[in-house]
């Protein structure tokens, strides 16, 4: 019997295992590296375009979110607008119908003056016709007599006179 030697080299063996790590590695790359090089390729550009499909989600909201605060301070300076204007139409109105009621009392009280100035002077009218006439009934007593007409046209005369300058 022959003895091995435990650690001996044995050239074609080498070169027989040499080829088969070749080998091997070759099937490695061929059938297991590229496709799982491939499928993480693939799911490293899924996330790529998931991530920069998020970003674009950000920006849009952060585009949204900026037009929906310029259309709320629109909103506002547009019912801040309708507001001053409202009260503006309200002041406006309110001082048209002080300034009508004000005409209204204004051409009341000149009727009103017209008319107690009418009453007055009917007032006088009617007084001064009775006076005359009771005036010219106690003179004709006093006298006696019969005036003619002359005389009591001028008699009323003199006493409307009178009493005019009196009142």
């Amino acid at each position: 019997m022959q003895v091995q030697e435990l650690v001996g080299f044995v050239p074609w063996t080498f070169i027989a295992q040499i080829c088969n790590l070749l080998i091997q590695v070759y099937i490695f790359k061929r059938f297991l590296f590229k496709p799982v090089n491939a499928m993480l390729e693939k799911r490293r550009a899924m996330a790529d375009a998931e991530i920069q499909d998020a970003v674009k989600a950000k920006d849009d909201a952060k585009a949204m979110k900026a037009e929906y605060e310029q259309n709320m301070q629109q909103a506002k300076e547009k019912a801040n607008e309708i507001m001053s204007t409202a009260q503006k139409t309200a002041a406006v109105q309110s001082e048209e119908m002080i300034r009508e009621a004000t005409q209204q009392a204004a051409t009341i009280k000149t009727k009103a003056e017209k008319d107690i100035a009418l009453e007055k002077a009917k007032a006088v009218n009617e007084i001064k016709d009775e006076i005359g006439s009771m005036a010219m009934e106690i003179a004709g007593k006093a006298i006696g007599r019969e005036l003619r007409e002359e005389d009591h046209e001028q008699l009323i005369n003199e006493f409307i006179a009178n009493v005019g300058e009196k009142s």
